[in-house]
């Protein structure tokens, strides 16, 4: 009886734990099962129409990654630099910001992108150290601020910036090579930056959350996420490197091409010598029409960031009217490279226009009728303008410039219109705060970039591009 007794009551405890246990493995593939679908969808997403195969899907997700990281290193940026200090301090501070970071830049054009253009058997390797890079200065900055050491934190957030343009300009260099056939260079374009948007969304609410427990925690999060990074660069394909050989042709057919071109040219050679080597004109006047409309975006985020403080709309608090703008241009942003990965293959140059077209009349509505509709339709568009002009002007180097050199023009645009958006800052720094002057002063921004572009862009969008897309 009592062996009877104890086999029942080990029986029930054994039946007891079995049912914890399936309890368990349940609640644990019902919380599994929800992220698990959401991935599934977004990885059908990024590889969809042949990126999967040809290895764009796998860009895509790395640059998830990056975003991610990204935008917790701004939003502790942010929270140091600007909103934690009094106006008239900000103003300063950020002006050193924009100071620091406008003139070192110039380091991507003469010596970094040349460097990666000699290196082009090492393109993962690069992308890699650069994420890997900015997770370490991540850490720096995250020291600076334990301590109170500015002068640690400033140098360290160029190193950021620097680190994240020279992954950009490796990324984009390496599109044409990982580009399916059913997908264009600026539906390509904008479905990366498009998940790079998405992802960093996504990572907004864990760098509040960590914010809330300390300035330096989102930095920590940033380290972790910019290292799983690193090792995902390894993980694309082996042709994102040129092979030997293929440098050797490349560099033949630049040759020639240099040599014709130059033979064309002749007559014209004291203007052309004004333009970066492997720049022809319709990637010139993109980069122009492209600067323009960074400038643009520039002097709003900055006029608006300390007009907005101080004044809000009509009748809005000012930090309902600046989290309005913020929201207003960040969802620009995103539609933007939404309606870019959904056009069909339209000429960049075309596009370009007609962002120009769309950024000056929504410029001009808001001097005509300044008020909360005008601004904060201004900044939407800007929103809207400065992303598909980012996608066209990628697009165009990388149809038109040669791959041996196309590093290099990235590197050369991208500092271009970094400056552009450092410009645009430093005269918002500089205007008193008033509504419709600064409008005013966006709409002869735009203006100013059209005069020289516009009919140049034309023309090459009704005949079609003067060279062949280089892959």
């Amino acid at each position: 009886m009592v062996g009877a007794s104890t086999s029942d009551a080990k029986s029930a405890t054994g039946s007891g734990s079995g049912r914890v246990a399936r309890a368990g493995r349940a609640t644990a593939r019902a919380l599994r099962r929800p992220p698990a679908a959401l991935a599934r969808r977004v990885r059908r997403a990024t590889h969809a129409q042949g990126a999967g195969e040809s290895g764009l899907g796998k860009l895509i997700e790395l640059h998830a990654v990056h975003s991610a990281g990204d935008m917790l290193i701004t939003m502790a940026l942010a929270s140091t630099i600007f909103f934690s200090v009094p106006t008239g301090e900000a103003r300063g501070r950020v002006a050193l910001y924009l100071a620091v970071t406008m003139a070192p830049f110039v380091l991507l054009a003469p010596v970094i992108g040349p460097l990666l253009d000699r290196v082009p058997h090492g393109r993962r390797a690069a992308m890699a150290a650069a994420l890997l890079a900015r997770g370490c200065l991540a850490l720096v900055i995250a020291g600076a601020i334990a301590s109170g050491a500015s002068l640690e934190l400033y140098p360290a957030a160029l190193g950021v910036m620097v680190a994240s343009k020279a992954y950009n300009i490796v990324r984009a260099a390496v599109v044409p090579r990982l580009l399916p056939d059913q997908i264009s260079l600026v539906k390509a374009n904008a479905r990366i930056t498009l998940t790079g948007l998405i992802s960093a969304g996504a990572a907004a609410p864990l760098g509040l959350g960590l914010n809330a427990l300390g300035e330096r925690y989102p930095l920590y999060a940033a380290f972790v996420i910019t290292v799983a990074g690193a090792v995902m660069s390894f993980r694309l394909p082996h042709k994102v490197d040129l092979a030997r050989g293929e440098r050797t042709v490349h560099i033949e057919e630049l040759a020639r091409s240099r040599a014709e071109r130059a033979e064309r040219t002749k007559e014209q050679s004291r203007g052309r010598k004004l333009m970066a080597v492997g720049m022809d004109t319709p990637v010139l006047k993109a980069l122009i029409a492209n600067s323009s409309l960074r400038v643009l975006t520039g002097f709003l985020l900055f006029f608006l960031a300390f007009l907005l403080r101080e004044h809000g709309l009509s009748g809005l608090s000012p930090a309902f009217s600046l989290a309005m703008v913020g929201l207003a241009a960040g969802a620009g942003n995103a539609l933007g490279n939404l309606l870019g990965s959904w056009l069909r293959d339209r000429a960049p140059e075309a596009i370009l226009v007609m962002m120009m077209v769309l950024a000056l009349a929504s410029s001009v509505a808001a001097v005509v009728a300044y008020g909360a509709a005008t601004v904060t339709a201004v900044s939407a568009v800007a929103g809207i303008c400065q992303a598909m002009g980012k996608l066209s002007l990628d697009a165009i180097i990388q149809r038109d410039v040669p791959e041996v050199v196309r590093t290099s023009t990235f590197a050369r645009s991208e500092t271009v219109v970094q400056m552009a958006w450092v410009f645009g800052g430093a005269i918002a720094m500089a205007l008193p705060l008033n509504g419709t002057l600064g409008m005013a002063v966006a709409a002869a921004v735009v203006v100013a970039g059209m005069i020289p572009t516009m009919g140049s862009l034309l023309s090459t969008a009704r005949r079609g591009s003067p060279h062949p897309r280089v892959r």
